[in-house]
Order: C-alpha cells, then sequence, then structure tokens
C-alpha cells in the first residue's frame, strides 16, 4: 500500500497541519485514506481517555475512517519523548505496536499518511529514533520545515539525516510551512528561492499562514509510490 511519512524539522513546525491538507487533497481526489499516529505524547484527558489533538486533526481530515483509537494507538499525557512520557506513567512504550499498528489501514485504505513525533532524531526508546521507524515502515518521507529565519538550516541538516541514516531514507519532498505571523521576518519571502536552490530533494511548495489548501496541485499518490 502506498504511504507517506510526516516528519519535520523540529517539534511544533506544523506537521500536523501539513499532514491534514494532504490527507484532504486525497480525500479529495477520490482516494480511500488512512492516517496513523504511531505514538502521542501531551495528550488531553476526556472521559478517563487520554486524547491525541493531532490524531483527531488528522483523523477528520481523512474523512473520520476506521476508529479514532486505532489512529494513535498509544497517548501519553507527559509532553516529553513519547518514551519518556510513557515512563511517567509507569509504562513502557510498545515498539511493536509502533510497527504494527499501520497494519489496520492496509485492507481499508489506498494511501495511509503516517506522522511521526518530532523530527527525525527524536527519541522513541533508549536505543531508537522515529527514523529507525520511518525506515522500517518504508514510506517516502515529506520533510515539514516552519517557515521564519533558520529554516534552511533545519531543512538542510534534516535531508542529510535522512540521506545517511542506515541506507538512506527516500525523502519525496518538502513543504515550507507558516506556523505563525511573523511580520518582521524577512526571510519568509525567500526561503522558498533559497532551499530549492539547495535541497536534492524536491521542495514541493509553501504553506502561508491560516491556509489550508494548497496553491498548486500536487500528485500525493504518486509521490507514495501509488
Amino acid at each position: 500500500m502506498p504511504g507517506l511519512f510526516i516528519t519535520g524539522t523540529d517539534t511544533n513546525v506544523g506537521k500536523t497541519h501539513v499532514a491534514g491538507m494532504i490527507a484532504a487533497a486525497l480525500v479529495a481526489a477520490g482516494k480511500k485514506v488512512g492516517v496513523y499516529k504511531p505514538a502521542a505524547s501531551g495528550c488531553r484527558s476526556e472521559h478517563g481517555r487520554l486524547i491525541s489533538d493531532d490524531a483527531v486533526a488528522l483523523w477528520r481530515a481523512a474523512g473520520q475512517p476506521g476508529e479514532l483509537t486505532i489512529v494513535c494507538p498509544q497517548c501519553f499525557a507527559a509532553p516529553l519523548a513519547p518514551h519518556l512520557a510513557a515512563v511517567a506513567e509507569g509504562k513502557r512504550i510498545d515498539a511493536h505496536l509502533l510497527r504494527t499498528g499501520v497494519e489496520y489501514w492496509r485492507s481499508r485504505s489506498e494511501i495511509v499518511i503516517v506522522e511521526g513525533a518530532g523530527g527525525l532524531m527524536s527519541p522513541l526508546g533508549d536505543d531508537e529514533y522515529v527514523a529507525d521507524l520511518a525506515d522500517e515502515l518504508g514510506y517516502p518521507l515529506i520533510v515539514v520545515a516552519e517557515n521564519r529565519v533558520g529554516a534552511i538550516n533545519q531543512a538542510l541538516q534534516t535531508l542529510i539525516v535522512a540521506m545517511t541514516f542506515r541506507n538512506g531514507l527516500n525523502v519525496a519532498g518538502v513543504v515550507l510551512n507558516q506556523t505563525r505571523p511573523l511580520p518582521d521576518d524577512p526571510s519568509i519571502s525567500s526561503n522558498l528561492a533559497e532551499l530549492r536552490a539547495r535541497a536534492l530533494p524536491p521542495v514541493l511548495g509553501e504553506v502561508a499562514y491560516g491556509e489550508r489548501q494548497f496553491r498548486q496541485p500536487i500528485d500525493w499518490y504518486a509521490l507514495a509510490g501509488g
């Protein structure tokens, strides 16, 4: 089954927003979309159950397929790396479930959108990282970079990690995303051209603050290997 793994250059760069835009675009194109967030921390409690707002946003963007609890099967309260958040609750992150939870979508979808936690080198355990999970799932990466001063450095560093991790991770493209108004940051208008001149994978476009649709059509299904 085709899929895309959404990662970021940092935390809070808008991975969920961009992943939701991709899911919504695929639904609008007539695709059955599965969405999966293997683990989430900083979750809120609702009726005695922990809920990931990121998972809810992905689920809604994809048209509410399947069960919400399957979208993110491992939710933790503390705003820490998932494995540390699990320890804070006297639990351990289930490394097997991180990888097998995506199987639910294989018979129910034409494509799955997986959103990682943090960046590629964010820990998922004592000796593994988000990059390990991305490598084992095997889906092409979409790298989300926050459009602000410093975006070029962070994006290129993430791409270097992707190219050099194990045998190299396949990067389908980069998306620049503006998460908040930055009227005094002149780099916002030049980052796209600067990054396109320096990055080997394609820079697919940019998302302005508040935008919910991509300005130019992008064939996400083809990028996912469909």
